[in-house]
């Protein structure tokens, strides 16, 4: 059976598709609660599993529900997968929040190593964060964009201003979003992906400026302890 001519001409992140496989999400939220249970507890919520708990539990229900191509339109399974995200930002968000804190007051330890690794932990966490957000709200998150309810983008990829270079199915998923955000978090602004709406403008707003904040005040740190 051969393709209309109509729909060769429209790119796959424009039509509706199959919608894209959960393993890479679900991989990237397993190694996040790897870390934060490797974290030191006095960085995180106590108890200290609670969160990664809650994490896993609302992954599980996704997995369940949903085990295969993210393309089933449901309140409640959209809802769960709103809520994983806000769970990750919050337990990151406290963890960084006591790191600064301990940085500021002088309690973070007289060794750079420990403080550089429990850092490096709550930067890469930070950066899941918000490409989770950035590919949850990107034309109203991975069941829309299957579905093509929506023909404007939030972030204007490059494989969508030059379609003659790039497959016909090519189309963003998770992975394109954890590039986007960190390229934005290493190079402070935006690189070959370019916000398009006000809300993903604020977003990689915020992040860059948590990421100068956390790179500034623990290298600053681990410098005058190596002194």
């Amino acid at each position: 059976m051969t393709e209309s001519p109509q729909k060769t001409k429209i790119p796959a992140w424009r039509r509706a598709t199959d919608g894209e496989h959960r393993w890479q999400v679900a991989t990237v939220i397993l190694l996040i609660i790897a870390a934060q249970l490797t974290e030191p507890a006095r960085f995180t919520v106590h108890p200290h599993w609670l969160l990664p708990a809650l994490e896993g539990i609302f992954l599980a229900v996704l997995l369940l529900s949903n085990p295969g191509r993210i393309n089933r339109e449901s309140v409640p399974l959209r809802a769960a997968s709103l809520i994983l995200a806000a769970v990750v930002s919050l337990a990151n968000a406290w963890s960084l929040a006591r790191l600064i804190t301990a940085l500021l007051t002088g309690h973070a330890g007289s060794s750079a190593g420990p403080l550089l690794l429990v850092a490096a932990g709550i930067w890469g966490t930070n950066v899941v964060v918000f490409a989770l957000w950035y590919w949850e709200f990107d034309r109203g998150g991975p069941v829309a964009r299957a579905h093509a309810h929506r023909a404007h983008p939030d972030f204007l990829f490059p494989q969508m201003q030059a379609q003659e270079l790039v497959d016909k199915d090519w189309e963003p998923a998770f992975f394109d979003y954890l590039y986007v955000s960190y390229t934005n978090a290493t190079a402070f602004s935006p690189t070959d992906t370019m916000p398009m709406s006000r809300w993903a403008k604020l977003l990689m707003l915020l992040q860059s400026a948590v990421s100068i904040l956390t790179v500034g005040l623990v290298v600053a740190r681990a410098v005058n302890i190596m002194r």
